[in-house]
């Protein structure tokens, strides 16, 4: 019988967030679709979907539905919206911003993180049972924190409200900045777990075995307007681990 899993879809459509909307890669504060890891044609990222489908597949065959600024309770109306392009693959990041709040207490739920993600995953499945579905990691974002505080004005930006959950008082070592900051690694840890668990119940979809969460990233993989979002070359490291994971005869 052929593999349930195909390494060579023809068609990809992504959701999620900002990271896969290129945001803060080219201009500060604003999408750079064409450099996102995803569905991006700039040669320098060499996105999944031009390793997958070439530069004139991906112009024709991928689309971009990630919104900047969703959580996971966003994912199912862009996985509605996904479904309308019938691909053959779509690729999902998000999670990132239910953990980056305002404050500890407003970060989602993990029970609602997985009726969330399980809810957008059913949407696509009964609109399309054989479409498959690549999930990545949340990334490890107590390592932006370390990595991002060695800049002095990467601190100056965060304090404009990038992530203040974790990314807030960045120079404060006292025991009630780490334990805030533990609380919000913890949470994306459990994050991870979900998404490993609702895939895992999925024969077509592929989590990426926390290989975003546990690249080892430095500032040049961060955006030097940010110092948190992937710069362009952080959204070709995200470009590799996706190919990898989706062309992986066994996962």
């Amino acid at each position: 019988p052929a593999p349930v899993w195909n390494t060579r879809p023809d068609s990809i459509a992504a959701v999620g967030d900002s990271i896969t909307r290129g945001f803060d890669a080219c201009m500060v504060l604003t999408d750079c679709p064409e450099v996102s890891w995803a569905t991006g044609s700039d040669a320098g990222v060499d996105s999944l979907a031009v390793r997958l489908l070439g530069v004139t597949g991906a112009a024709q065959r991928s689309w971009n539905d990630a919104v900047t600024g969703s959580r996971m309770a966003d994912l199912r109306a862009q996985m509605e919206r996904a479904v309308l392009h019938r691909p053959e693959l779509v690729t999902v990041m998000a999670g990132a911003n239910d953990a980056c709040r305002d404050s500890t207490g407003q970060m989602t739920p993990v029970a609602d993180f997985h009726r969330q993600f399980q809810s957008a995953l059913t949407a696509l499945r009964q609109a399309l049972p054989k479409t498959e579905v690549y999930v990545s990691s949340v990334p490890d974002l107590k390592r932006l924190w370390s990595q991002g505080r060695t800049n002095a004005l990467g601190k100056q930006v965060w304090k404009l409200g990038i992530c203040p959950s974790m990314l807030g008082d960045a120079d404060a070592l006292d025991a009630a900045a780490t334990q805030r900051r533990d609380m919000v690694q913890a949470r994306v840890v459990e994050y991870n777990k979900v998404l490993a668990e609702v895939c895992a119940k999925d024969r077509r979809c592929r989590f990426d075995g926390n290989a975003v969460f546990d690249y080892r990233f430095g500032t040049k993989q961060l955006s030097h307007w940010d110092w948190f979002h992937p710069s362009r070359n952080g959204q070709a490291r995200l470009a590799e681990i996706a190919y990898r994971t989706v062309t992986a005869t066994d996962p």
